[in-house]
């Protein structure tokens, strides 16, 4: 194999998530992908489906993931897949409730880029935030959630500032409500309907990760957000 061959590389956090696994699927056409979850008989099952090197990974364990990342030699692309969204108020929110989204939605993906950032800055890769409409609106009965895609999308685009001379491409991609397991749950414990069908598939979330991967190299795509066809209020 010739060196203008060699397959891209691709990192996806989250992915035995319903985005995350459909990124993984959309990306392993054209990259190796890595696949990092904390599953192990998901990831197995992805990896036999896509090819797919799995992770199992907290991601939260800083030290864990730097002993990953130190086996990598290239990185063209990074997509920060990974979050929960447990329901909390002000009222009922504890401050181990903020710790443990705050660890998964921001500190992580943090760490994650800065262990990789030279590979990223080698390759003049993409970095892709999973962020939420929650990063720009208000979403009631999720304090935690909001504040930390708030804080993921700040992250995010200071990022960018600092790496446009080694022109690394930075983007916030912000779904709208996506039929996934988190979103269901969340139905569930808000006590509200699940309605699949007025929702975004995943597929198509990953078909737009493609298309922030693909773009042509004179444009620096930044914030993308995919609604749902016929807009949904409450998010």
């Amino acid at each position: 194999m010739t060196a203008s061959s060699v397959r891209p590389q691709a990192l996806v956090t989250g992915a035995t998530g319903g985005m995350g696994g459909a990124i993984v699927r959309e990306l392993a056409r054209t990259h190796d992908v890595i696949a990092v979850g904390r599953s192990a008989d998901a990831l197995s099952e992805l990896a036999a489906q896509t090819g797919a090197t799995p992770w199992i990974l907290d991601i939260t364990d800083a030290e864990a993931l730097a002993a990953r990342t130190a086996e990598l030699t290239r990185l063209d692309v990074l997509v920060h897949g990974a979050a929960i969204a447990a329901v909390h108020t002000t009222e009922t929110a504890t401050p181990e409730d903020w710790e443990r989204q705050f660890a998964i939605n921001v500190f992580a993906p943090a760490e994650l880029t800065r262990q990789v950032l030279p590979l990223l800055r080698e390759s003049q890769g993409t970095v892709v935030f999973i962020g939420s409409g929650a990063g720009t609106r208000p979403v009631p009965g999720h304090a935690i959630y909001t504040a930390s895609k708030h804080a993921l999308r700040g992250f995010a685009d200071v990022l960018r500032i600092d790496e446009q001379r080694h022109r690394v491409r930075v983007v916030t991609l912000a779904p709208g409500q996506t039929d996934t397991g988190m979103l269901r749950t969340q139905s569930a414990e808000m006590g509200t309907p699940y309605e699949p069908e007025r929702y975004i598939k995943p597929s198509s979330v990953a078909a737009t990760v493609r298309f922030l991967v693909d773009a042509s190299p004179d444009v620096h795509l930044t914030d993308i957000a995919v609604r749902p066809r016929v807009e949904i209020a409450r998010l």
